[in-house]
């Protein structure tokens, strides 16, 4: 990767926190949860940079140079969790970061508040939208040479985040839970994480806590073979990939569907971290190959036309 994608990245919103410190401060948070935290992000915005084309790497940058908003660093990592921190005081695009598909009911277009149409721009609307929506309406911005200045660069950080958030598998998956904000876990000590957090955050930290390092390891992992394997499908194919996941895996945990306020903290089942790590890393990876072909796809028309 080139010192441009680096610089700065871990000045992101609130003052670029060691890794330790950083996540201490996150298992104190209340239950709702940014999807993949600041690390998980910065991975997946990296890892994709790697797979991007000369072209569309010329095309992002010149869209970060006209996005003047302070809310984090002007780099690509922290754009990255710049949607994380807008919606702290705009919650109206709270529910644009997953979509909750029901263990025990698996209905995606309920789950997607019937796909309603989008606005236009996409950054006004609907509230009531899901991931997948959202994340086609600001893809679709992105590519589109009539949108504005500021909603392209507004479309491009939506973009890289919004692909991220639905390969966090708790974000594509309920258990009348609030997608396992609900379950409360023992770490050790008097260390307790919810479960949602705990993919989040601590999964992703116990694989390796340095963004950097992480996401150039996962480069040199990923097979051509496997590239081209997840490259295939879009957005609702992927979020159901996620849902798997999480049925299978996370939910795993055994945990009782419902928010029973008075239950104490679980113990993680045998087995259960090194399987959490694993399935942590496959996500980063897909979604570092799927954001670079669609940020591809949207700003590099030669990259486009070999894709179909």
């Amino acid at each position: 990767m080139t010192d441009r994608v680096w610089k700065n990245s871990w000045r992101v919103g609130m003052g670029g926190l060691g890794a330790a410190s950083l996540l201490m401060g996150l298992l104190a948070l209340p239950l709702k949860a940014d999807a993949w935290g600041v690390e998980g992000h910065q991975v997946v915005a990296a890892l994709a940079w790697d797979y991007l084309t000369p072209t569309t790497r010329h095309a992002v940058d010149a869209i970060l140079a006209t996005d003047h908003d302070t809310e984090t660093g002007p780099d690509l990592m922290s754009r990255a969790v710049w949607a994380d921190v807008w919606r702290r005081t705009h919650p109206e695009t709270g529910e644009w970061h997953f979509v909750d598909i029901e263990i025990d009911h698996p209905d995606v277009a309920s789950a997607c508040h019937g796909f309603p149409a989008t606005s236009v721009p996409a950054s006004a609307g609907p509230a009531h939208d899901c991931v997948i929506d959202r994340l086609d309406a600001f893809e679709h911005e992105l590519a589109d040479p009539a949108t504005s200045t500021d909603e392209r660069a507004l479309a491009l950080k939506y973009v890289i985040h919004f692909v991220a958030d639905m390969h966090q598998p708790l974000h594509a998956a309920d258990n009348h839970d609030k997608g396992g904000n609900c379950v409360r876990l023992a770490l050790g000590g008097p260390r307790t994480v919810n479960l949602h957090s705990y993919w989040d955050t601590v999964a992703v930290s116990e694989v390796d806590p340095d963004a950097r390092h992480l996401a150039e390891r996962l480069f040199h992992e990923i097979s051509v073979d496997q590239k081209q394997q997840w490259e295939q499908g879009g957005a609702r194919a992927w979020a159901q990939q996620s849902f798997e996941l999480a049925r299978t895996d996370a939910y795993s945990i055994g945990s009782l569907p419902g928010c029973q306020q008075d239950e104490a903290p679980m113990a993680l089942p045998p087995g259960y971290d090194a399987m959490a790590r694993d399935v942590v890393t496959e996500q980063l990876k897909k979604a570092g190959v799927r954001l670079a072909l669609l940020l591809n796809r949207a700003l590099d028309s030669t990259a486009s036309a070999a894709t179909h």
